[in-house]
């Protein structure tokens, strides 16, 4: 895949102005992979968690974007530019599927909400089966990631909270293929991966 610009300038726009609006505390960078295809799977609270989650690591990511916001041609251009992969949300899509597979193959990171879409709360929502689906085809490891603060992005400029992103240890391509790969060894995955989560909730 050829180098894209507009990905590059949106990852160190987010990094220069979430650091100087919010100075977030960003934790166990060490542990996203060097090389190598993986997903970076994380909570969802804002608008704001792809490019924030994506941008605080060195590793070139991709993004799942629902398909209706490809629709129109110059948003759509926008949005391929930027990694986003269309998607459609409330079924399995073995279109995205593909795509999300092939890109890891390629050796790129994906990032992935296990929830499937925004907590309105800092409570977490029932994980979805699609993460361990995506995982389990494509045989590669996951970076459970906490974030934190994303939805109170005026409470962390005035410092009341801080702007805080966890990565996790990964989990390994041989535990994400002890799983069946079926619906219930899906299920089973992505709910594993929600209680990393929540573990790294309480290093913040």
């Amino acid at each position: 895949m050829r180098l894209k610009p507009v990905y590059f300038a949106g990852y160190w726009l987010t990094r220069i102005l979430s650091w100087v609006l919010f100075r977030p505390r960003i934790i166990g960078r060490e542990n996203v992979p060097p090389r190598g295809g993986f997903i970076m799977a994380s909570n969802h609270i804002s608008y704001f968690d792809p490019p924030l989650v994506g941008s605080w690591q060195k590793r070139r990511m991709y993004f799942f974007t629902k398909q209706e916001l490809f629709r129109n041609r110059l948003v759509g251009a926008i949005l391929r530019a930027c990694n986003s992969l269309p998607v459609k949300r409330g079924t399995i899509d073995r279109q995205a599927i593909r795509l999300a597979t092939e890109t890891i193959r390629q050796g790129y990171g994906l990032v992935l909400f296990p929830e499937g879409t925004r907590s309105r709360t800092d409570q977490f929502l029932p994980a979805k089966a699609g993460l361990g689906v995506v995982a389990r085809t494509a045989e590669c490891p996951i970076v459970p990631v906490y974030l934190h603060g994303s939805n109170m992005l005026k409470d962390c400029f005035r410092r009341r909270t801080h702007l805080t992103i966890v990565y996790g240890e990964q989990f390994s391509v041989d535990w994400v293929k002890s799983f069946p790969a079926e619906k219930a060894g899906y299920q089973a995955m992505a709910e594993a991966v929600m209680e990393r989560i929540a573990h790294l909730r309480r290093q913040v």
